[in-house]
């Protein structure tokens, strides 16, 4: 079962790819998980990845779609695999399709977990930081007993600059205008199901679930 998971930031997405991973014995492969990997082992394209890492600079398509190729020709990839981050463009997809073409395979679902802006917005804009001790909470999903002042000791809480509202909205919008080919690109090929990603988190991986289950039988 060969997956590509895809959804903005906030939607859920690494808790519903480690629900289906358990599930369905298949390796989740993300582009940092796969240029660590690469990198702790030495490989060519490890150390050319390493060298832009190093600088700072993105890492270039023919080195990534490399990396990508040695990844997926694993054995632990018969079975299949979740691509999470990967691919990020049409031109990625159209490499992506290569390589499986070349190890006879083929991307056979194309998971989209689709949550509305506003709601992204509240769910990444949420979170307060403790100006003393640096503890996490979340106004929706884990409240201070005291509203803004922290449980541990009293301190208080602020929002960081990147969880603004407004950086938060702008973010998102650089991400749907990103994604928004690549999801064309895989709804033309017939593989693009959009998942409500704004249920309970178990009733999103039923839905999940239930097409993969459906894809098998």
């Amino acid at each position: 079962m060969n997956i590509v998971l895809m959804g903005l930031p906030g939607a859920g997405k690494g808790t519903q790819a480690d629900k289906i991973v358990e599930k369905y014995a298949i390796p989740h492969i993300s582009t940092g998980d796969m240029f660590r990997a690469a990198i702790k082992e030495g490989t060519e394209l490890g150390l050319q990845a390493k060298s832009f890492i190093d600088q700072g600079a993105l890492v270039p398509d023919e080195v990534t779609i490399g990396i990508v190729r040695e990844r997926l020709a694993k054995p632990d990839c018969e079975k299949g695999f979740l691509l999470d981050g990967f691919p990020r463009t049409v031109p990625q997809a159209e490499a992506l399709d290569s390589i499986l073409a070349d190890l006879d395979k083929a991307i056979e679902h194309t998971l989209n977990i689709q949550v509305e802006k506003d709601e992204l917005i509240a769910r990444l804009s949420g979170r307060r930081i403790c100006k003393t001790c640096g503890t996490s909470y979340h106004l929706i999903f884990n409240p201070p007993t005291v509203e803004g002042k922290c449980d541990k000791d009293g301190g208080e809480l602020y929002t960081r600059a990147d969880d603004n509202p407004e950086t938060v909205a702008n973010r998102l919008e650089v991400n749907m205008k990103q994604a928004q080919p690549l999801l064309d690109f895989y709804e033309a090929k017939g593989v693009l199901t959009n998942i409500d990603g704004q249920q309970d988190i178990n009733k999103v991986f039923a839905d999940l679930d239930a097409l993969l289950q459906g894809s098998r039988s």
